[in-house]
């Protein structure tokens, strides 16, 4: 753990945080180090919360966020919020309305209040899809930023910049309040590559996965762990010309298992195998890895609704010759809950509470954040304001 940033007098920071989903950016606030004290937290979803409240005793304000005025905001003298808003509005499988979708009139909205605090947040930071950087709102956002007088540096990162085997890039906004103003660069040591503040706000282009050359990617992906490190158990089994998907660990699947005759499996394995019928008909359209991978693609608050497009599908059983087997003998299924959040780089005592059902966890998951990205993105944020 990295020394804890603290305020001139040693007092925590004061944190609002807005779309808090099931605490994402406050686990990323403990792993940048920051004494911080969350305050409160804002969330319409009432599953979310019921998870949030489960991991930190505390549950988010459950009101519609339209609803709360300049001076609600300043009785809680926060020096800093924390936004994650909705990203429906920008993602390239949505509508793309941008402001115009209702979605995106609460995040409006804040802007609108911080414009008529009478006590401003010194700090913001907010996460949002690829995408909202060209969108009407982002132009707002910097627009009302820039006239309330605040110094602003824009980022698309990726947890593969961060040795994390995971596809999910986003767009970060650190804000301060002048006098406040960064430092020169961000934390490249924290970084597999310098990411450079957005063109518009500083000289720099960011490198983004959209920008790598195939040489950079084969350079940033040899440092990231390989999946099998995220895994919650570890299946593997001989067969033909198969090899075990990961030596030295049990066998969640027996070696004579008959994908037909299910009942052999363990009911805890059974729930995460893709049906064959959607393998033979979905196949193609499938992103298949294996343990020793170094890269798995986002999850979507589909997956496990779906298997097209909503995220990676890991194979048990590992070909000698990836690409020569058969996707059936592979024995496919989708990554647990815990997985996923490993990826999200949740810590280990994150957890749902027992009510909440596998798909919502799934969709609950495909809403969240990287800790991995945003706790050095925070930890820049919080250090040395001047």
């Amino acid at each position: 753990m990295a020394e804890s940033l603290k305020r001139d007098g040693e007092i925590p920071w004061r944190v609002l945080e807005f779309y808090s989903g099931i605490g994402g950016m406050r686990y990323s606030l403990t792993a940048a180090g920051v004494a911080a004290d969350v305050i409160d937290a804002f969330d319409i979803n009432d599953v979310a919360n019921d998870v949030y409240q489960h991991n930190f005793a505390h549950r988010p304000y459950q009101g519609n966020i339209q609803s709360l005025t300049a001076a609600d905001l300043d009785r809680y003298k926060a020096d800093a919020w924390l936004l994650s808003p909705p990203c429906q509005p920008y993602t390239r499988q949505g509508l793309q309305k941008h402001s115009g979708d209702a979605r995106a009139f609460s995040f409006i909205k804040i802007l609108e209040l911080i414009q008529h605090s009478s006590r401003p947040p010194l700090m913001l930071f907010v996460e949002n899809v690829v995408g909202f950087e060209t969108s009407d709102t982002h132009m707002e956002m910097v627009e009302t930023l820039t006239k309330s007088g605040y110094a602003l540096q824009e980022f698309i990162l990726s947890p593969l910049q961060f040795c994390v085997p995971y596809s999910r890039p986003r767009y970060f906004c650190l804000a301060k309040r002048k006098p406040l103003s960064f430092r020169c660069e961000l934390y490249n040591s924290q970084l597999l590559w310098s990411p450079g503040p957005l063109l518009g706000h500083d000289d720099e282009a960011v490198v983004n996965e959209q920008s790598q050359s195939e040489e950079g990617w084969e350079k940033l992906l040899q440092y990231c762990e390989p999946i099998e490190n995220f895994l919650e158990f570890k299946s593997s089994a001989v067969q033909g010309d198969m090899e075990p998907s990961s030596p030295n660990t049990s066998n969640d699947f027996p070696k004579d298992y008959n994908r037909e005759e299910n009942e052999a499996v363990p009911d805890f394995v059974q729930q995460y195998l893709v049906p064959l019928s959607l393998v033979e008909r979905w196949g193609s359209a499938m992103d298949i890895v294996y343990p020793d991978s170094k890269r798995c693609c986002c999850f979507t608050k589909s997956y496990y609704r779906y298997v097209k497009g909503t995220g990676s599908l890991l194979a048990t059983v590992q070909p000698k010759i990836k690409g020569k087997t058969s996707m059936k003998e592979q024995r496919l299924r989708y990554f647990t809950p815990r997985e996923v959040a490993n990826l999200h780089s949740f810590p280990e005592d994150f957890e749902f509470p027992k009510q909440i059902s596998l798909r919502q966890r799934y969709a609950l998951l495909g809403n969240s954040l990287s800790v991995a990205v945003v706790a050095p993105l925070l930890r820049y944020l919080f250090s040395s304001p001047s």
